[in-house]
């Protein structure tokens, strides 16, 4: 298991290897579907975004609402795949990880490769135990699309496996 914190992540992409078992622990994101067509459409207009994307990790994922108490409600990943016509442009503003399940478009893998990035695949089914990694949830932008909005996660010990890596290494690849 490899302990990361977030801000020391660009000293690790080079040396994580798909199939890695990671715990991440600092800053990241939320962002599904409707939260990047918002980031692409701020992009495409050359205006201010939300959050600073340079060295920023995306975590797909719509947080359920959170118990009193309790900093955020169930926050599993959602499926990568339906990220990928945005991820080229969202890897060329700086992302350095994206978080979420299933595999990803040969397109996808050749962005994640050429920016230096890495794809980090949650387990699926276990949004409470992620909710119990999460410290603090923050809302950053588009709070009217609920769950979809982005939110400042503080995270700790966040359990991840290396399913992309920055040599475009891909557990999902069978062909081999």
């Amino acid at each position: 298991m490899i302990s990361i914190q977030i801000p020391d992540i660009n000293n690790n992409i080079s040396t994580l290897r798909a199939g890695d078992q990671v715990l991440l622990s600092g800053t990241l994101f939320t962002a599904r579907d409707a939260a990047h067509i918002r980031l692409a459409e701020l992009i495409a207009g050359n205006k201010p975004l939300p959050m600073d994307l340079a060295g920023a990790v995306i975590y797909y994922c719509g947080p359920c609402p959170a118990k009193p108490g309790e900093p955020i409600g169930s926050c599993g990943p959602t499926t990568a795949s339906r990220m990928d016509p945005f991820t080229p442009v969202m890897l060329s503003q700086g992302i350095i990880a994206m978080i979420g399940k299933g595999p990803r478009s040969p397109a996808t893998v050749a962005a994640i490769q050429q920016h230096g990035a890495v794809y980090f695949a949650a387990t699926g089914g276990i949004a409470a135990l992620l909710a119990g990694k999460v410290i603090t949830s923050t809302l950053i932008a588009f709070g009217d699309l609920g769950p979809e909005a982005i939110y400042r996660l503080e995270v700790k010990n966040f359990p991840l496996l290396v399913a992309i890596d920055s040599q475009g290494n891909n557990i999902y690849d069978t062909k081999r």
